[in-house]
């Protein structure tokens, strides 16, 4: 058994972070992606994207709102939907959302886009990929954005560097085009627009 008390353990993780140059606070828990810190891809998606005050989102896998949250606050008369197939992230991205005193979001659950009402069209679609899912769930993932953006809208993923050359064809094949704006040792962020 560990040596800190299990109580210990399931209460709210506190998170204090600056993103996008904006200090934000967020509570997170054990089994939800990163919940001691941002990840260092999540902050640098986050600060690649520069939306417009009226931009419709989508966070797609939100996991507890850290990148939805934030560009919610750079959209003042737009909105962000979060969206995760996690229960749990579901709740901390809207309890998140009200700690960062955040009106202009709404969180549900959606197993990729199986629950995003097929109408609703997006200015941005945000996603920090994750890497162990298979190509077909990628190409899913991949064509449903495609379907749900705005033609102009775009499409920003952030995920581990070994995807480069696969999410960059894919974007090419899908979108017709790709644009790296950001690459580190581990990660790399890249973008896409619906012509």
């Amino acid at each position: 058994m560990p040596k800190i008390p299990i109580s210990e353990l399931k209460k709210d993780i506190a998170i204090k972070t600056r993103l996008h140059g904006m200090d934000l606070n967020f509570h997170a828990t054990w089994g939800l992606f990163s919940p001691e810190q941002i990840d260092e891809g999540t902050e640098m998606l986050v600060n690649a994207v520069n939306p417009k005050e009226t931009d419709l989102i989508l966070d797609l896998g939100c996991g507890y709102g850290a990148i939805g949250v934030t560009l919610a606050k750079l959209v003042p008369q737009g909105s962000v939907d979060m969206i995760d197939k996690d229960f749990v992230a579901v709740e901390y991205a809207k309890k998140n959302a009200t700690l960062n005193n955040v009106s202009n979001t709404q969180s549900y659950l959606s197993n990729g886009f199986d629950q995003v009402p097929q109408e609703k069209k997006f200015d941005l679609i945000i996603s920090n990929l994750p890497a162990k899912i298979s190509k077909e769930y990628f190409w899913i993932l991949l064509a449903e954005a495609h379907e749900h953006l705005k033609v102009g809208g775009e499409l920003y993923v952030v995920t581990i560097a070994g995807l480069r050359r696969f999410i960059e064809k894919n974007f090419n094949l899908i979108f017709g085009n790709y644009e790296l704006l950001d690459s580190k040792k581990t990660y790399f962020v890249a973008k896409t627009k619906k012509q």
